[in-house]
């Protein structure tokens, strides 16, 4: 137990690290690791990707609640945008974590693999979209909420890298997308987590110490160690060659992600 405990600390760190640096959930960093964390720890493999993914968007908010209170601090949370957008990730964070409980790991993992790759070619060519003259309007918003939930609910994020380029495209001031994509975050993850931990409970594979999908240990020192470390991670992006970081973590999320997809479609 205490080697599991520093793996997840180390986990949380790392990911923390990463969200910091590269302004992105931790959510892309701590659900291919758990799932290799998992597997390598004999979890049973019906439960595994349910477990990553649901333990992934319950320590998100944990670490989503200190980012929205120091981005509304500083004015970056726009309310007029995130409560219709709010309304449609309630019922999309909900509907993903239920669809997701009918899905097989299997096919989770072809998802997630198909997810990472295209982030890792996004990140490398740093695609920026053009920004709109006009903001969304309600409806576009709730809409765009119902898809954003979903996803994040599918591949156990924060939603950060959907919502700050939607947001940017339609014309938001980059600070204020980032701010207010980081108050997205949290209804995300607590919709998710709350729904993941429902479709759990008759799961019958799921390990000693778990509440519906979400394993408790991993949680608790993950969420703990990011929580934490994205301070750390957020006083080096400032500090450390920005383009060439995201250059890097592409190669991590191309690297990810060719190996969920080359296990599951050729076994390999």
């Amino acid at each position: 137990m205490i080697e599991s405990a520093i793996l997840y600390l180390f986990l949380g760190a790392f990911a923390g690290v990463g969200a910091g640096l590269f302004g992105i959930g931790g959510g892309l960093i701590i659900v291919p690791v758990l799932i290799f964390t998992f597997t390598a720890q004999g979890m049973p493999q019906a439960v595994v990707t349910h477990a990553a993914l649901a333990t992934s968007l319950a320590t998100i908010v944990l670490t989503s609640i200190s980012s929205v209170i120091a981005h509304h601090r500083r004015g970056g949370v726009r309310f007029e945008i995130l409560k219709p957008l709010s309304v449609g990730i309630a019922l999309g964070a909900t509907s993903g974590a239920l669809v997701a409980d009918t899905l097989t790991g299997r096919t989770l993992q072809l998802m997630l693999g198909c997810f990472a790759t295209a982030m890792s070619v996004y990140m490398a060519l740093d695609i920026k979209p053009k920004r709109a003259t006009s903001l969304p309007r309600v409806p576009e918003l709730s809409g765009v909420g119902v898809f954003i939930g979903g996803a994040s609910s599918l591949f156990g994020i924060g939603g950060g890298t959907l919502t700050v380029p939607y947001l940017t495209y339609r014309g938001v001031e980059m600070r204020q997308a980032v701010g207010t994509s980081a108050a997205c975050g949290l209804p995300i993850a607590f919709f998710a987590a709350s729904s993941y931990i429902f479709a759990g409970l008759d799961a019958q594979d799921m390990p000693q110490y778990s509440l519906g999908y979400i394993y408790m240990p991993a949680f608790i020192f993950v969420g703990t160690a990011s929580s934490q470390f994205a301070k750390l991670g957020a006083k080096w992006a400032h500090s450390l060659p920005q383009k060439r970081l995201k250059q890097i973590f592409a190669l991590f999320l191309l690297a990810i992600g060719s190996r969920f997809l080359l296990i599951n479609l050729l076994g390999g």
